[in-house]
């Protein structure tokens, strides 16, 4: 049976930025994916925004990686020529009530470790941005956007030159645990490989291939519900020149309907939230109507007739009430020594693409030595 050293499932951001790490001194990593090129899925339909931190809970792997890995994707594409730019982020208030939401997005950003946000008033939003409409703002200035596709690509080469194996269009049907490391089976041709290490970096299918090794995902509060958004794009001139975001749905569900510029100016209001069982990136033209009243809530002067209809992406939440955080875990406490989990990485995973992956490069490390041990 053929035998490698590292198997990694899954080509997204996330699976593209473990193989670039391990790959500067590992041997013999091979990345399966289900998709004919990397990236098809959550990790290029996003919002393509770098954030800073501010929304998640304190001491939550998803607050530390994001703000550890904010200044890592900035340098990442400075030095490699990568498209970005650090545009800015206002949250704003559009009432009375919703200040001490702000307020409260200011406390938890400051301990958090985000020390650049600064509250400004109406006249000063207005000065600003004369089109938003805001009793108060929380103005986030190192928020900024990303060519998602272009990091990716980066990462894909690096890791390629680096002798890393990409088997495209390939499934993962079988895991199996064997004393001397995993039979993976894949699905063309019933072919089956031993690998003594293998990275869950499944994505919208990450639950699913955890269970396949064997794990019980409900109790282990893996089980993934696939959250759907879907955005339209503004066909006029934008009348905004930073990100302005509402205040956050409760339980960050959702971030609400915010306003985004990619990286040529073209405006576009989403995600917008909804779960799905199955796996659709049509976008129902009928929601017109309810994004129009979103986005006339954050920015004034919208014309409704210039809200197209763009695409959708789909987000891979843990299910279960409040707040569900990543899973980042070596599964050695389930006696699966070897076998790494990443389940539940959206928002902000690709912010926190290169410092989850040199999360995993850690454990892989302490792998590697109690082996030789």
């Amino acid at each position: 049976m053929d035998r490698v050293n590292i198997t990694i499932i899954g080509a997204g951001v996330i699976g593209l930025a473990i193989a670039a790490e391990l790959s500067v001194d590992f041997d013999d990593i091979l990345v399966i994916e289900r998709h004919d090129d990397f990236g098809r899925q959550t990790s290029s339909r996003n919002s393509e925004v770098i954030h800073s931190g501010i929304y998640y809970p304190t001491g939550s792997l998803k607050a530390e990686l994001c703000v550890e890995g904010a200044p890592m994707l900035y340098r990442y594409c400075q030095d490699h020529g990568i498209a970005h730019r650090r545009i800015g982020k206002l949250i704003v208030a559009t009432q009375e009530s919703e200040i001490q939401q702000l307020e409260e997005l200011y406390r938890r950003g400051r301990l958090n470790g985000v020390r650049d946000m600064v509250f400004l008033e109406a006249d000063e939003v207005a000065r600003m941005e004369g089109n938003v409409n805001a009793v108060r703002a929380l103005y986030s200035p190192n928020t900024g956007i990303i060519d998602s596709h272009g990091l990716m690509k980066r990462l894909f080469t690096v890791a390629q030159g680096r002798g890393v194996t990409f088997s495209f269009n390939e499934e993962v049907i079988s895991i199996e645990h064997e004393a001397d490391g995993y039979v993976v089976g894949i699905k063309s041709d019933d072919y089956r490989f031993l690998s003594n290490v293998v990275i869950n970096a499944a994505g919208l299918c990450s639950d699913a291939i955890a269970a396949m090794v064997g794990i019980e995902i409900d109790p282990a509060g893996y089980r993934l519900h696939h959250c759907k958004g879907s955005y339209f794009s503004y066909s006029r001139r934008s009348p905004v020149e930073r990100l302005i975001y509402p205040v956050p749905e409760k339980d960050l569900k959702g971030l609400g309907v915010h306003a985004t510029l990619d990286l040529g100016g073209r405006l576009r209001f989403g995600p917008d939230t909804e779960y799905v069982d199955d796996i659709d990136y049509t976008v129902d033209v009928s929601k017109r109507d309810r994004f129009y009243e979103g986005a006339c809530k954050i920015i004034r002067g919208i014309d409704k007739d210039a809200l197209v209809a763009d695409m959708a992406g789909v987000r891979p939440k843990i299910k279960g009430e409040g707040v569900k955080d990543f899973v980042i875990e070596h599964e050695d406490r389930r006696g699966l020594y070897g076998f790494i989990n990443l389940v539940g990485i959206e928002s902000p995973g690709l912010t926190a693409s290169l410092a989850i992956s040199s999360r995993v490069r850690k454990i892989v490390d302490c792998i590697s030595i109690a082996k030789k041990v």
